[in-house]
């Protein structure tokens, strides 16, 4: 049999079996094509294969003929994965070739190695399958290995569960959810420490969905202190079902508006009108909770409730003045006249960033507006903390001009950003 026409194929196999990312064997086998098309070396031939060979290939010459220019070779090298089975991620390549033949009979091997593959096996090539899944004729690979995930031993999809590819791992979760594989505790679990949100979501979902009627609190603690918002909201959600519905009162101050949205619609279920609670916590002084006045604001009145965020602006905790100048843009209560311009103007220059970013969205509308001088310190301010040796409150203030230009591209920012 003639050598191989480039020396390193047997160094990107070993690459590739190395687990370098789901693309090395679709890499693997444009770059043997290319090499064969234009390094020099014979080009494998489909006598490479006769029928009776006394000597298989070895299997950087079998990757070569898998992946050559010459479909009868390519089929013909078919027959001879069975002797190297680590390459039968390249027959799942195959399995979307532009040559029928070569293709039925990629299939055919592929359907008669499925049974039995080792998991790591299995997650390389559903990696694979994934991957050449989109391409003209790579739907029949794919969903001959999802087939084979959802129908085979349950040991396969649970091991995909941590498959370092992203696309593995939501396609294991997912038969692992459609199977019942997991427990609603477990499914909990991985949906409050994940971060894939398309598997967090489809864990959450799963947990309650399994739960039924009898959601206890193995599944909602881990989805109530979950860090992904949306993940919470379902476990908010859930307190209804689960006859917990006034425990949805402490997610009214969430940050997440859609946390906050939900602990209003399981309260109003139970009879509870959200709106005197939240005029009640942003009444509490010092404790007020921090997104307190932006969920008063998202079910408030601006007549009613505007004078106490005003109130709030001036609040001692940063994180609560920004609070409550995004719930007056909520309300549009926010209005380029002198006493709002005043009160809102000093905050451009707040020492905490989200304050200042929550300011200068607020006063978008009207940057046109606003005077030069607004967004710049007080005079002689620039001279002397620029001559400091960590000039920090000169380059916020700076920054802040320059964000309350690129979000409103008014004069009275562009002036002020010149400066």
């Amino acid at each position: 049999m003639p050598n191989t026409p480039f020396d390193d194929v047997a160094e990107r196999l070993a690459q590739a079996l190395q687990g370098s990312g789901t693309g090395a064997w679709t890499d693997l086998d444009r770059h043997i094509r290319a090499g064969l098309q234009r390094g020099p070396g014979i080009a494998p031939a489909h006598t490479w294969f006769p029928a009776a060979a006394d000597r298989g290939p070895t299997a950087p010459e079998l990757a070569v003929a898998l992946c050559g220019p010459d479909g009868r070779t390519r089929e013909a090298a078919l027959n001879h994965v069975g002797r190297s089975p680590e390459l039968l991620p390249l027959v799942v390549v195959r399995c979307a070739d532009w040559a029928e033949p070569v293709r039925v009979r990629a299939l055919a091997v592929l359907r008669a190695e499925l049974p039995g593959l080792a998991p790591e096996a299995l997650g390389r090539l559903t990696a694979v399958a994934l991957r050449t899944g989109d391409r003209l004729h790579g739907g029949a690979a794919r969903d001959l290995v999802t087939t084979a995930l959802r129908e085979g031993p349950e040991a396969g999809a649970l091991a995909l569960l941590s498959s370092e590819e992203r696309s593995v791992r939501r396609l294991a979760h997912r038969i692992a959810v459609e199977r019942g594989l997991l427990s609603p505790a477990r499914l909990a679990s991985i949906a409050a420490a994940g971060h894939d949100v398309l598997v967090l979501d489809l864990c959450a979902e799963g947990a309650l969905a399994a739960a039924g009627g009898a959601v206890d609190e193995s599944v909602l603690a881990p989805l109530l202190g979950a860090r992904l918002g949306r993940v919470r909201a379902a476990g908010v959600t859930a307190l209804r079902a689960a006859g917990r519905g006034d425990e949805a009162e402490p997610f009214l101050y969430d940050r997440s508006a859609l946390v906050r949205a939900c602990a209003r619609w399981v309260l109003r279920q139970t009879g509870t009108d959200p709106l005197p609670l939240y005029r009640a916590a942003c009444a509490a002084g010092g404790a007020v909770p921090l997104d307190a006045p932006l969920g008063l604001a998202e079910c408030g009145d601006r007549a009613t409730d505007a004078d106490a965020l005003w109130a709030l602006t001036g609040h001692e905790r940063p994180r609560v003045r920004a609070s409550a100048v995004a719930g007056l843009r909520v309300l549009d209560a926010v209005r380029f006249d002198a006493a709002g311009f005043e009160r809102l103007a000093p905050l451009l220059n707040d020492d905490s960033s989200r304050v200042a970013r929550a300011t200068a969205l607020a006063l978008a509308p009207w940057a046109d507006h606003l005077p030069a001088g607004a967004l710049l310190p007080p005079e002689g301010e620039f001279a002397c903390e620029a001559a400091a040796p960590e000039p920090r409150t000169w380059v916020l203030r700076t920054r802040r001009a320059l964000r309350m230009l690129r979000l409103t591209f008014g004069r009275g920012a562009r002036r002020a950003a010149g400066a």
